[in-house]
């Protein structure tokens, strides 16, 4: 492993704590890192967008690991309970919404699409205590991504940072487009066919669940034939229909097309959404 500072993320301690591996695919080490103003270990944070997920080192292969369900990434504090999601809270991750994001995240790279190589569920040997009198133990998604910013995290990032992710995608660019938002727009509707052709729905698609490298990323609301929704999920989430995946595609079009500065063709972006599948037309009132 390559530990060292991340140059322009913030610097978050935290220490240590006993683990059980709940699902794993055995990589190199495990970090069983928690939020800890007097910790002595040290993990970093992308941007306060990122909420409850920190990189903690870079692997062998130059990829970034991160680490999600440690705490808070902004605030002095280290989790908040706001009552209105039951035991949810806060800087927090659940059981159950790790090995869902675990399972559906392997399930959709298996279907090809560019995403996050899941290593580790964690589950760690502490009890919080919730205001609602029950207790749950801190659970980590442990896994790696080729690059740990995500594209709302543009007003935190540098210039060059950006233009650096960017000029990456050129080899995704197998239809020769001129401008970026146009490649960005290909790989991400081509995804969008994939899950849909594939009955699976992400259910949290925005500029904060795809990495500027145009990595998916974020399954803990996801569902799949494989994988449906239990009673608990049903209750505990609000299942979005297909069609709004579209719309949401296309706004993460614009913000990419806004960060970069480059004047989107919505009768061009039209005509690509067609292209697979997702005629605009039929939605019109």
């Amino acid at each position: 492993m390559t530990n060292y500072i991340m140059i322009g993320m913030l610097k978050i301690r935290c220490s240590l704590s006993r683990y059980n591996i709940v699902r794993g695919d055995f990589c190199d080490e495990i970090y069983p890192y928690l939020r800890d103003e007097n910790g002595d270990k040290v993990m970093y944070c992308v941007s306060p967008l990122h909420g409850r997920s920190f990189v903690v080192c870079k692997n062998s292969d130059g990829r970034y690991v991160v680490s999600k369900g440690n705490g808070l990434s902004y605030t002095q504090y280290q989790m908040l309970h706001t009552k209105e999601f039951f035991d949810g809270t806060w800087g927090l991750l659940l059981r159950q919404d790790a090995e869902r994001d675990f399972i559906l995240g392997q399930e959709i790279k298996a279907l090809g699409i560019k995403t996050n190589n899941m290593e580790y569920v964690l589950e760690l040997e502490k009890n919080i205590l919730l205001p609602n009198g029950h207790t749950v133990k801190p659970v980590l998604l442990q896994y790696n991504v080729e690059c740990p910013y995500r594209i709302s995290d543009a007003p935190f990032m540098k210039p060059e940072q950006i233009q650096a992710e960017v000029a990456k995608w050129e080899k995704m660019n197998d239809r020769g487009y001129e401008h970026s938002y146009m490649i960005a727009a290909n790989v991400l509707v081509r995804n969008l066919r994939i899950l849909h052709d594939n009955g699976v729905l992400h259910n949290a698609l925005n500029e904060q669940n795809y990495t500027w490298a145009l990595e998916l990323v974020d399954f803990e609301l996801a569902c799949s034939p494989k994988h449906p929704y239990t009673e608990e999920d049903d209750r505990r989430h609000v299942k979005d229909l297909f069609p709004r995946e579209i719309i949401q595609t296309y706004v993460i079009i614009n913000y990419i097309a806004g960060a970069l500065g480059e004047d989107i063709d919505f009768t061009f972006v039209d005509s690509l959404f067609a292209e697979y599948g997702f005629d605009l037309k039929q939605y019109v009132v």
